[in-house]
């Protein structure tokens, strides 16, 4: 009996030392991370912040002057030259900090000063652009940077880039929740690495803190009049939905089909940017101002008094694929706002549902539709337009998600599950 009772003691002392090295070393993975994520959020988000007052600047002072918009094929040739000086002509962009984090490449710190300068040029002179990509690479390349004086491994440097994408879009946009998932969810479709998660969250809410400190106000839209779901209502944001999910094709098309045309016929960069600004400046000339730059007020019209220019949507694709396709430097990501709040808003003017609702239904539905990134929308609706409308919300990104299909934004974005069915396809997005 005695031998009996030593062997359990001693089966129960290796079983609780278990459970202590087990918890301990949660422990410390956990404030290994908290202090990494904190160090993220502060550098980051400063670095973002920076950023977002610049875009506050130039943005202010292009609407004041519009006289600098002639100056945009000069602004172009001087983006090009850059990135010749610095021997960065192979630019992929946010694909690069995808393929990164996939393990296919390495992200340059170069980047972050780079698509900075470029960023705030592209907006300054007037290009069509938004600034969230400019956000995701320079989050990107600077948590590399970190993972790298820390000496991370390689796996943990990938989370370093994740980390530093969180932060970036937090500060830029002030939606930590949506920042924190993006850059898990816009990777892998099907597959979100989890163990980013912690880092991201805090390095999210650390930098949105710190450029709210600094004066950058959080996005957010207020919507006019919410009605009660019915079982018409519901039907009618489910056609609207189906409908934003062929836009966010059609704009990813348009994308990437620009860009196609601008390298099989015009292959000089410098003939290129050239040829990109001066057509902006005809377009200008022909519908006005309206789609220059990121264009919240257009965004924020729409959403807050459901007004809209009825080619408003139409309009801001071509003047992004044009700017950004030529060597302009900015996002996509804004952009779809502006496409889905404006083509929402006509198309609640048209039937008859709210058109503020409606702006907001369309932003969420192509967004998710060019990101494939459900969960992102869902929570980016609850920070931009609070929680009256969460059923219409729920619809959009369901619908938009699974009617947009294998098309993206990003070419290096993998579907690893099919969006039809449960069954593993691991393929890159289609143009």
């Amino acid at each position: 009996m005695e031998k009996e009772r030593l062997i359990r003691k001693r089966i129960m002392e290796r079983y609780l030392k278990r459970m202590w090295d087990h918890f301990w070393r949660n422990i410390r993975l956990f404030i290994k991370w908290m202090l990494i994520s904190c160090i993220t959020g502060l550098v980051v988000g400063a670095y973002s912040s920076l950023f977002a007052k610049c875009m506050i600047f130039v943005t202010d002072f292009r609407e004041s002057n519009g006289w600098i918009i002639y100056f945009l094929p000069l602004a172009g040739c001087f983006i090009v030259s850059m990135y010749k000086i610095f021997k960065y002509t192979n630019d992929k962009g946010t694909n690069l900090v995808l393929s990164t984090i996939h393990a296919q490449d390495e992200v340059p710190f170069k980047m972050a000063p780079l698509i900075f300068v470029a960023t705030v040029t592209t907006h300054l002179f007037g290009g069509s652009a938004g600034r969230e990509g400019a956000a995701l690479q320079m989050g990107g390349s600077i948590g590399n940077q970190l993972g790298r004086w820390l000496r991370l491994d390689e796996n943990d440097k990938r989370v370093m880039v994740m980390c530093g994408m969180s932060a970036a879009f937090s500060a830029l946009f002030g939606t930590p929740m949506a920042a924190a998932i993006f850059a898990m969810e816009v990777v892998s479709v099907g597959v979100m690495y989890y163990a980013a998660l912690v880092p991201c969250v805090f390095a999210s809410l650390i930098a949105t803190k710190f450029a709210i400190d600094l004066g950058i106000r959080p996005e957010s839209f207020h919507i006019m009049d919410v009605p009660d779901m019915t079982a018409i209502s519901a039907c009618q944001v489910i056609i609207l939905a189906m409908a934003c999910a062929g836009i966010s094709v059609l704009f990813c098309v348009i994308l990437h089909g620009t860009g196609d045309l601008y390298r099989k016929y015009i292959k000089n960069p410098y003939i290129r940017i050239v040829f990109a600004g001066c057509l902006i400046i005809g377009l200008t000339f022909l519908f006005g101002r309206d789609y220059l730059g990121a264009g919240i007020g257009v965004i924020n019209k729409a959403v807050s008094h459901g007004e809209v220019f009825p080619a408003a949507f139409i309009l801001k694709m071509i003047f992004t694929a044009i700017t950004l396709e030529a060597g302009f430097k900015g996002g996509e990501i804004v952009p779809s706002f502006f496409v889905g709040a404006t083509f929402g808003c006509l198309f609640g003017n048209f039937i008859g549902l709210s058109p503020s609702l409606c702006a907001a239904a369309g932003m969420i539905a192509v967004f998710c539709g060019v990101t494939n990134c459900p969960i992102t929308s869902i929570l980016i609706s609850f920070e931009l337009f609070g929680f009256e409308g969460v059923p219409y919300f729920l619809i959009a990104a369901s619908v938009g998600y699974l009617l947009s299909g294998y098309y993206g934004l990003y070419h290096d974005q993998t579907i690893v599950y099919s969006k039809y069915k449960t069954q593993y396809v691991n393929k890159k997005t289609r143009d």
